[in-house]
């Protein structure tokens, strides 16, 4: 059993003085008065060693209170100077430790809450990871571009997250920003970050969409063009055609005469081919109202019909028992699902099958046609993008726009297990199984 200093020097002055006293009562048993004043002296001393004991416990005692102050992390406790010369010191000394950890902690809490304030206002998409590269904290910013609770964030890593953005993240590189495009349009700059907490590496991600600044720079800068080339294509043709109506009354020669036919008709096709070009530009906004999707759909599906009967392809529908409401532009919804269900047929050989599927919230048209190719997936929504010798790259650009303006998501991509879907879902929560 070890003893404590205090201890020890307790038992040095008990046992000194029991000595003393048993000396003195042997020494001086038959010399009374001489005895007594040994006794008395002893006795003084005794209180003297206590009394210094006392003295030597002070220190420890505020050493003891200050070091339980700490440990409650309680800097709010200070001392007040006893006038010993031995032990003021030592208290001006923990006096001086205590404000400064205090001011130091205050410093750190109001860093800590500006922090904390800046991540949830940061207009940018923010997750931090913890040492085992788990998900520890998540921005207002993040949950929103995200479209997930904070529970189903909270303690997973990004392949465990149900989010194709986040699962495309998990090898990047750190501090190295690049730019993640989806199957739809969504565009992000994403870059991953390291710092140092508590001596050890933990990250952080930043998610920036970018999608809306680059559609509208698209627009600005095909729009321009297309206005000028509409401007200058319209007045060339309308003052060509023009003459050649005038001319070819008069013309003789049979072959010169079908010629100038053959000009104007050409002529005719660029005009309306430049319309078409323009009408991406002129888009109206749309009429919101409570659209029956599956009526649209249907009649849609029965428009398209013959193009797919000719093509030998099959059109299968899966529609509810009961209409389905979205808020949106009929005429314009209508035009997608044109677009949509012409491209998916015009990707199928004969004998395959094109699935289009309603639901409350989704409408999906889905055909085993042709996949589409990795390095054209990535580029099917650019601004006249297409991949036939033929194709103007119009309709997926007006797609595109008209979803947009919707407010809708969309995604098209070839799926594991090789059918090719397109996609769209109505995020408002408000549409329902009833009429309006």
């Amino acid at each position: 059993m070890r003893f404590t200093f205090q201890t020890r020097y307790l038992l040095y002055i008990l046992t000194v003085h029991a000595v003393l006293v048993g000396l003195t009562f042997q020494i001086l048993e038959k010399n009374k008065p001489l005895f007594i004043a040994s006794e008395i002296l002893i006795g003084l001393s005794v209180i003297v060693a206590i009394g210094l004991y006392r003295s030597f416990r002070k220190p420890s005692d505020f050493i003891a209170s200050g070091i339980e102050a700490i440990r409650d992390k309680d800097f709010t406790v200070k001392f007040v100077a006893t006038g010993n010369d031995e032990i003021d010191p030592l208290i001006r000394v923990y006096n001086l430790m205590i404000d400064q950890l205090r001011q130091e902690r205050t410093r750190q809490a109001e860093q800590q809450f500006f922090l904390d304030k800046l991540i949830e206002a940061a207009p940018i998409a923010l997750l931090i990871f913890d040492f085992d590269e788990r998900i520890s904290a998540v921005n207002p910013k993040a949950r929103q571009l995200l479209k997930l609770p904070e529970s189903a964030l909270l303690g997973r890593t990004l392949t465990g997250v149900a989010h194709p953005l986040l699962t495309q993240l998990q090898t990047l590189a750190p501090d190295q920003p690049q730019t993640v495009r989806l199957a739809g349009v969504e565009t992000y700059r994403v870059l991953r970050g390291q710092f140092i907490d508590r001596g050890f590496r933990r990250q952080f991600l930043f998610i920036e969409e970018l999608t809306a600044e680059i559609i509208e720079t698209e627009k600005k800068a095909y729009g321009k063009v297309i206005r000028m080339m509409a401007h200058e294509v319209n007045n060339s043709i309308g003052a060509i055609n023009s003459i050649l109506h005038i001319a070819e009354p008069d013309v003789a020669d049979p072959e010169v005469r079908q010629a100038v036919r053959v000009a104007i008709e050409r002529n005719d096709r660029l005009n309306g081919f430049m319309r078409r070009f323009a009408d991406v530009v002129r888009l109206p906004t749309p009429v919101i109202v409570q659209t029956d999707m599956l009526a649209l759909t249907r009649n849609v599906s029965r428009l398209m019909q013959p193009q797919a009967d000719n093509r030998a392809v099959a059109l299968q529908l899966t529609l509810p028992d009961e209409p389905v409401f979205w808020p949106a532009d009929s005429s314009q919804m209508e035009q997608v699902l044109v677009n949509v269900i012409k491209n998916a047929i015009e990707a199928c050989e004969p004998g395959q099958t094109i699935r289009i599927r309603l639901s409350d919230s989704d409408l999906t048209v889905r055909n085993n046609g042709h996949p589409i190719p990795e390095s054209v997936a990535a580029n099917l929504f650019n601004p006249f993008f297409s991949t036939r010798p033929t194709g103007q790259g119009i309709g997926l650009t007006l797609t595109r726009e008209i979803l947009l303006n919707h407010g809708f998501t969309f995604s098209l991509s070839t799926e594991t297990d090789g059918w090719t879907a397109f996609r769209i879902t109505c995020p408002l929560r408000n549409a329902y199984y009833s009429n309006p």
